[in-house]
């Protein structure tokens, strides 16, 4: 990744040093995940992400996920292992960090802006009480476009990286995580990490955010990650 592209992170001293966090990126490409592990490793943070369970299933792959503390989740949201829940659980109790994507899957936007998210990021952060840390790239469109499957090594490309003060989530706590709360919390969320890719790309994005749900269900289907 450093022969392919230069980094260039802004407020890196934003991400905690220490503690438990949940680092909550936008999501337009493949590669994302190894962009934000990138950045992550930088700035001298493991990176873990919650990822498909199908994943470890993987002979060689499945021992690699497992050996860097990654989280398996199964497809519709319930456990595999330890499970998502345990598992942030895990991640409170011995200070380590997560890397979840809010919007699920890459973004529909056509201008790849963020979409609507989801609440897996907010439900860890206000059940364990760990901050939500938001965070913005851009350039990696540039390595591996959206749905692409192809890297495109030459010439290097710089992604520009910007991480965000903690969401402030404070508004939630002590109510019921239910649907309503979730919902209203990581629209939040997706509006702080909307702003940080503001900064970098230096526009302004769609008034109303993109939400799947107001397309047809071909489409959805589609591209359901």
């Amino acid at each position: 990744m450093n022969l392919a592209a230069r980094f260039e992170i802004e407020d890196a001293v934003k991400l905690p040093r220490s503690g438990a966090f949940v680092l909550a990126p936008n999501h337009y490409t493949e590669i994302d995940p190894v962009v934000m592990g990138v950045v992550a490793w930088k700035l001298g943070r493991l990176p873990r992400f919650l990822a498909k369970a199908s994943l470890f299933d993987i002979p060689v792959v499945g021992a690699l996920l497992r050996s860097s503390g990654q989280i398996p989740v199964a497809r519709g949201g319930s456990a595999r292992g330890k499970g998502p829940v345990q598992a942030a659980e895990r991640l409170a109790r011995e200070g380590g960090g997560v890397i979840v994507y809010p919007e699920g899957s890459l973004t529909r936007d056509p201008n790849l802006w963020p979409m609507r998210g989801k609440s897996g990021a907010v439900r860890i952060a206000l059940e364990q009480g760990i901050p939500v840390i938001p965070a913005a790239h851009w350039g990696a469109q540039q390595l591996m476009g959206r749905y692409s499957k192809r890297i495109s090594l030459f010439p290097r490309k710089t992604i520009r990286v910007k991480i965000g003060d903690p969401v402030d989530l404070s508004a939630f706590e002590g109510r019921p995580l239910d649907s309503a709360t979730l919902a209203e919390a990581t629209a939040v969320v997706m509006d702080d990490i909307t702003a940080l890719l503001e900064d970098i790309r230096g526009e302004k994005a769609p008034e109303k955010r993109w939400n799947p749900a107001d397309h047809d269900q071909h489409e959805t289907g589609r591209f359901e990650g």
